[in-house]
């Protein structure tokens, strides 16, 4: 994957994470009130259920009140309370129902089929006693009671909410019940309230997150077409460098073997020619002129080594860095009349490609520098190995500059020129001046330890 990939990736995957962690949040929030509300909706409607059970149990106890409460108690009482308890009815799953205390049905209001029988032991969808549940409801005045029961008007077992009371002088249980069906529609209508408001959340998010991906990715793709707007800017720049810098050096060379050489070649020749005339008449000073043309071929030799020496010198590839420059300081005490001093400690490591060479051209850079404009006296160049890196450092008592200024100005090419050599090896370059001194400290980090010889 492409670095400009992966940063469009990294930007957009923390987002998408982001947006799905809340996604799974809005889904927990809502399902938990949703089930807190389809809790309250049926609390609510039990509330109002258990009320209405107890008015209509209360009806009927006070419908059969005066055969209950004559005292008599006889089967032709207890018959008529029956007869009117199975007229007794509210819509068609409303009526009323009578066990006595061993679990028998004395009267059923919608399935006869059941009156007559011991009913104690029978068991509901859920493996509750029914009739046992619905007595001991009853006996301990709570009164209450949820089960499954096959509803009149569908046929299907069902939840159903009964409201039971004893009538301790008969031994009679008397209750009504109404069917949750309603309660369940409720809640249900509730969940699915819920739910969809979900689906909508979730299809809103999901719209903020498209818009919110796409304009990250269209950021990333801008971003990414400045970045290589500007790459192509720099490299272009970095391209017209490069060739300036050729055509300076081919200029400088140009210079110098039209300027050097090319005269003291010409100024041979003519020396020649003329010792060869004298010499072909006899003159003696013929002899003289050929010995000066043989001195002025030297001067050209000596030209030749030097332009030689400039662009790359020998001693590189033959006694190492150290010696290199310490031949350089020499040649340049020699030529500007300084006081250069060179000090290392002779380590002895093996240099990755180009590093010799890298430091070879700053140290050129900088006593050219100094050479120009700093009018220094003393020139101090030092060049340390340790086991990590190699440490360049070169010193003079010049007039000194303003290094914020020239940054900020981009200029001194030389001093540019050093700075780009020495982030290319991934170094450290530091620059510092002022009236009396500047300096010039390199450290460059080495993959193969050095040690002193």
């Amino acid at each position: 994957m492409q670095l400009k990939h992966k940063i469009v990736a990294l930007g957009i995957l923390p987002l998408v994470l982001a947006i799905a962690a809340i996604c799974a949040l809005v889904i927990s929030l809502n399902n938990q009130l949703g089930d807190q509300q389809a809790q309250l909706i049926e609390d609510s409607i039990l509330v109002s259920k258990r009320a209405e059970l107890e008015n209509y149990v209360a009806m009927a106890r006070s419908l059969i009140a005066p055969l209950y409460n004559d005292g008599h108690g006889d089967d032709q009482a207890k018959q008529k309370v029956l007869d009117e308890l199975r007229k007794l009815s509210f819509g068609i799953n409303g009526y009323f129902f009578v066990y006595d205390r061993q679990g028998r049905s004395l009267m059923h209001a919608r399935q006869t089929e059941l009156v007559g029988k011991d009913l104690m032991d029978m068991r509901d969808p859920h493996g509750l006693l029914v009739i046992q549940a619905l007595l001991q409801s009853a006996r301990s005045g709570e009164g209450f009671q949820r089960y499954a029961w096959n509803k009149p008007s569908s046929g299907r077992v069902t939840e159903k909410l009964a409201y039971v009371v004893m009538l301790e002088q008969w031994g009679w249980m008397i209750g009504t019940g109404i069917y949750l069906e309603d309660v369940e529609k409720a809640t249900q209508q509730a969940r699915d309230e819920v739910a969809q408001g979900i689906r909508k959340t979730m299809v809103s998010i999901a719209v903020v997150a498209l818009v919110a991906v796409l304009f990250v990715f269209a950021s990333g793709m801008t971003l990414n077409l400045s970045e290589h707007r500007l790459a192509d800017t720099k490299l272009q720049r970095l391209n017209q460098r490069i060739v300036s810098l050729q055509e300076e050096e081919r200029s400088r060379v140009s210079r110098e073997l039209h300027d050097g050489i090319s005269q003291v070649l010409v100024s041979i020749k003519y020396k020649l020619e003329l010792a060869g005339f004298l010499l072909e008449n006899e003159e003696s000073r013929g002899a003289v002129i050929l010995k000066e043309a043989t001195e002025r071929l030297g001067e050209a030799i000596g030209e030749v080594r030097s332009i030689s020496h400039d662009l790359r010198s020998s001693l590189l590839d033959t006694l190492g860095l150290p010696a290199a420059i310490g031949q350089l300081s020499e040649e340049f005490e020699q030529r500007s009349g300084l006081r250069v001093t060179f000090e290392t400690n002779e380590f002895e490591c093996l240099l990755d490609d180009g590093v010799p060479v890298s430091l070879f051209r700053i140290v050129q850079e900088a006593l050219s520098n100094i050479e120009r404009h700093a009018q220094a006296q003393d020139v101090a160049i030092t060049l340390f190995g340790t086991e990590q890196s190699v440490r360049l450092r070169v010193i003079d008592d010049g007039i000194g500059f303003n290094v914020d200024e020239v940054e900020r100005r981009h200029a001194g090419i030389g001093l540019r020129n050093i700075r780009e050599r020495v982030e290319h090896l991934g170094g450290r370059f530091h620059l510092a001046s002022s009236p009396g001194r500047s300096e010039v400290d390199i450290e460059i980090p080495m993959s193969i330890p050095c040690r002193k010889v």
